[in-house]
């Protein structure tokens, strides 16, 4: 099947099985592997990419039905030189050990803004992460960083 696909602001034409996976085409016809696949069962989180603005776990999502939306991956957010106050933030609280839930969790937080705003308190993040799970840490520096990086996104639009 072939499709157009607008991810992290370039356009593909991806020629792809129509029953292909967002999270495949990503990971293995584009190489941004930056989008994990954790768990094949929607459980963890790994995948999450936004969609048209919107986290979503991208292991549950026909590729075709992204055609038209705008994709955004953890490798759309920052750069190497300038992360994304979201990025710079898991770096700063040590919101990572393994760092294989961390392009997911950073999606997480990013739609854990949308949702909410940049005011956040830990007791709503940790709520609002069920449904992403992380294998090596206690949660806490994630929802450190999560509170800590969108304090950061609202400065940064100050």
């Amino acid at each position: 099947m072939q499709m157009k696909l607008s991810i992290n602001g370039q356009a593909h034409d991806v020629d792809v099985p129509a029953a292909s996976l967002l999270v495949e085409v990503l990971r293995d016809t584009l190489g941004l592997t930056g989008t994990h696949i954790g768990c094949d069962t929607s459980q963890c989180g790994a995948c999450n990419v936004l969609v048209d603005g919107v986290a979503v776990k991208s292991c549950t999502m026909l590729a075709a039905q992204a055609e038209g939306a705008a994709i955004t991956t953890v490798e759309g957010l920052g750069s190497p030189d300038a992360l994304h106050p979201m990025q710079q933030a898991f770096r700063d609280a040590h919101g990572l050990q393994c760092g294989f839930c961390t392009p997911g969790m950073v999606m997480a937080g990013l739609e854990i803004v949308r949702k909410h705003g940049t005011s956040l308190t830990p007791e709503l993040v940790a709520h609002e992460l069920e449904g992403n799970l992380c294998r090596c840490t206690g949660y806490l520096n994630i929802v450190k960083a999560i509170v800590a990086g969108a304090a950061a996104m609202e400065a940064a639009h100050a």
